[in-house]
């Protein structure tokens, strides 16, 4: 009930007023009997549910928390010294990581498991693939059928033996079966076709409407256009994370970056793997700012700042900026690092609340600096003259309805 949620120096607070103060012709006297109508009344009044005396008088079994807390934690000023551990860290974009920022497409090379067709020709009929009775027969071309390059890296092409293609490029591979016809057929020419590429795939998967493997077209593709094959994605945009594994090295994006920043959105290169993920991060807002609620970090990164600033600021008339702070678990090796009481076998997450300053001018850089971490909770404290507010307007609101009685009564009563 209100009466036993009042802190005992308010309490005081009402009783020392109710001693003073003189309302036209009713003394303090009403004033006491209001706020004692206020502790004893309390089941008039509306609620939007039971009781919490009641609820608990008549629960079969109670536990009590105790003196203490209900759970123990630490408290952690931020300061420079503290900033090392939770600073904003700038994740390197793509390009950064796999040094191809401007660069171009790569050259695509033959490999294992690509099926492809040669065709060869020569000048004048009466050479070795193209027989005399065959006069001028138009191209004076024939085609070998399809092959899969071998787990050796190699095709077979007639009275040449056996041509190496892995690692070549098409190019390269119809140098090498001109070279070794030349002495057997009359002006030998070989044109490569890949029917079906295998070695130069890009996998995409993840939060994409088609998980697939694609080949990659000879132009170059970019990451978009391979998420675009894969069908797109399918969460909202503000939520997706893109990244890329590629050569024992991994590198993840946040997907609105590859659509404001055209250098982040680099070319893909033959086996590579693209994941899509849903990362909806998120921070609750409690207290004394103008918005109270859950909500999406909407960027890489964000800050205390600007969390602060998502939450709709500091208000001015309630909020006590020197008490701004950000509850947040760490794991255990953190802790230890941090001088917390944490044993060494001990691995459970550990429960700490960092206070920012926000009166001290240098506290909005610091604010600037230390991360929001996914599921942090912000609560801003109220100004004690805010709690102090909150009792003269139930005393007012009180008494003025009280006299309002009394005057009434004295009407009836005349």
């Amino acid at each position: 009930m209100l009466g036993t949620e009042l802190s005992g120096v308010l309490w005081d607070t009402v009783l020392t007023l109710g001693a003073r103060i003189r309302v036209g012709s009713v003394r303090a006297s009403l004033v006491a009997i209001c706020a004692v109508s206020i502790v004893s009344g309390c089941t008039s009044l509306p609620k939007s549910g039971p009781d919490a005396t009641k609820i608990r008088s008549e629960a079969v079994a109670y536990r009590p928390a105790g003196p203490g807390p209900a759970k123990d934690y630490a408290l952690i000023d931020v300061t420079d010294s503290i900033l090392g551990y939770f600073e904003v860290a700038e994740t390197p974009g793509l390009g950064a990581t796999f040094g191809t920022r401007g660069g171009g497409a790569p050259q695509l090379r033959l490999g294992v498991g690509d099926v492809i067709q040669v065709t060869l020709f020569e000048s004048a009929a009466g050479g070795l693939f193209i027989p005399a009775e065959a006069g001028s027969r138009p191209g004076n071309f024939i085609s070998i059928p399809q092959q899969t390059v071998d787990s050796s890296g190699q095709i077979t092409v007639p009275y040449a033996g056996r041509i190496q293609v892995a690692g070549r490029t098409p190019e390269e591979v119809e140098a090498a079966i001109r070279a070794a016809l030349t002495d057997r057929a009359i002006e030998p020419q070989a044109v490569l076709t890949v029917v079906q590429s295998r070695a130069n795939e890009v996998s995409v998967l993840g939060d994409v409407n088609s998980p697939t493997k694609v080949p990659i077209n000879p132009g170059g593709e970019r990451v978009l256009d391979i998420v675009s094959r894969g069908g797109g994605i399918s969460i909202p945009a503000r939520e997706a994370y893109v990244t890329i594994q590629r050569g024992g090295r991994t590198s993840t994006v946040y997907l609105q970056n590859l659509l404001t920043n055209p250098r982040e959105n680099i070319y893909v290169y033959p086996g590579d793997i693209i994941f899509v993920n849903r990362d909806q991060r998120t921070f609750t807002a409690f207290g004394a700012t103008g918005l109270n609620g859950r909500f999406e970090f909407e960027n890489s990164n964000l800050n205390v700042a600007e969390a602060i600033g998502k939450a709709g600021g500091v208000l001015d008339s309630r909020a006590e900026p020197s008490n701004v702070y950000i509850y947040r678990m760490i794991s255990a090796d953190l802790a230890r690092k941090l001088g917390l009481p944490v044993s060494a076998k001990d691995t459970r997450e550990f429960p700490v609340i960092f206070r920012l300053n926000l009166r001290d001018p240098s506290g909005f850089f610091l604010a600037r600096k230390f991360a929001v971490q996914d599921r942090d909770v912000l609560y801003i404290d109220n100004a004690t003259s805010t709690e102090f507010l909150k009792v003269m307007e139930i005393i007012n609101a009180t008494t003025s309805s009280t006299l309002g009685t009394a005057s009434s009564v004295k009407v009836l009563t005349r």
